[in-house]
């Protein structure tokens, strides 16, 4: 995550808005995190249907506020790795 391995889709980037998280709030929280909360399987849109995974991790930002995100795993040309998160959002 540090290395700048990560994108946000337009959703997690209004979530994060809303809640005036900035990237770093998340990456801290991601970072910080002591486990994956929850693992969900899923069927891609795309043509191929693969099953994909999302993750759910639930952290604190170094300020300690709790922030929840949701997102998966990408590879690009078998070396191009990140993580994409579709929802950034403060943690009820």
């Amino acid at each position: 995550m540090l290395t700048g391995r990560y994108a946000f889709s337009e959703k997690a980037r209004l979530e994060m808005d809303a809640d005036g998280l900035t990237e770093l709030d998340v990456v801290e929280a991601i970072v910080n995190a002591v486990a994956i909360h929850k693992r969900l399987r899923s069927t891609s849109s795309r043509r191929t249907h693969r099953r994909e995974y999302l993750y759910v991790i639930e952290g604190t930002n170094l300020g300690g506020m709790a922030i929840y995100t949701k997102g998966k795993i990408v590879r690009h040309a078998e070396a191009d790795v990140y993580y994409f998160l579709i929802s950034s959002k403060r943690s009820e």
